[in-house]
């Protein structure tokens, strides 16, 4: 390996290490409320070499976030490309989408989770996103079902915001459950409580 190769590595690797540091500090103390200042003491470099590959918070978040999507993406193709009936590669997509939030918790809440301030992300480029992708991913498995008219309603991108609605909102309780301890409330089995909720959400739309 050249030294410019090298260079190169070492450059990414304390990239990562920087979004990685700074995904656990957003997960636990909230984005509003963590400074570039404590990313920087987390690692143990000064602020000012973090500027030298970020150039504000917004754009530190913004690359956490292109970093979830690109990995959920991945997670749902390899188990809902395994299908080839349409409303079960839907099925299991939906189902990847949950067990991705389990699995990679502070992923999670760090980019579906946040508290952000108005235009945030307003001088980034959201339009061409990963996580415009992540969505036009699923609206790609809703309409395999819409084409084959297995739904009885036909807009693609509202049955793909409900379904999202119903995902998100499961994700997001089971991984606030998990730091509910005491549990305050009765769950039923997780499993369970997945299938159910994404079988509901799906036969909604089903002829």
């Amino acid at each position: 390996m050249g030294s410019k190769e090298r260079r190169e590595r070492e450059k990414e690797s304390l990239r990562q290490e920087i979004r990685d540091a700074a995904r656990d500090l957003f997960a636990e103390q909230g984005y509003e409320s963590v400074s570039m200042r404590k990313i920087a003491e987390r690692i143990e470099y000064s602020p000012t070499t973090i500027y030298l590959y970020f150039s504000d918070k917004d754009e530190l978040l913004f690359s956490l976030c292109q970093e979830t999507f690109s990995k959920l993406v991945a997670f749902i193709e390899s188990i809902a490309n395994a299908q080839s009936e349409p409303l079960e590669k839907l099925k299991k997509g939906l189902r990847a989408y949950v067990e991705f939030g389990l699995k990679y918790p502070n992923h999670y809440k760090v980019t579906f989770m946040q508290n952000l301030r108005p235009g945030a992300f307003k001088n980034l480029p959201v339009e061409d996103s990963m996580g415009t992708r992540a969505f036009e991913r699923l609206c790609g498995l809703v309409d395999g079902c819409v084409t084959q008219g297995l739904f009885t309603q036909t807009d693609t991108r509202l049955i793909s915001h409900v379904l999202w609605a119903c995902v998100h909102g499961i994700t997001s309780l089971l991984i606030n459950k998990v730091n509910d301890k005491p549990q305050h409330h009765q769950w039923p089995d997780t499993d369970l409580l997945i299938d159910t909720t994404i079988e509901a959400a799906v036969n909604g739309f089903t002829r």
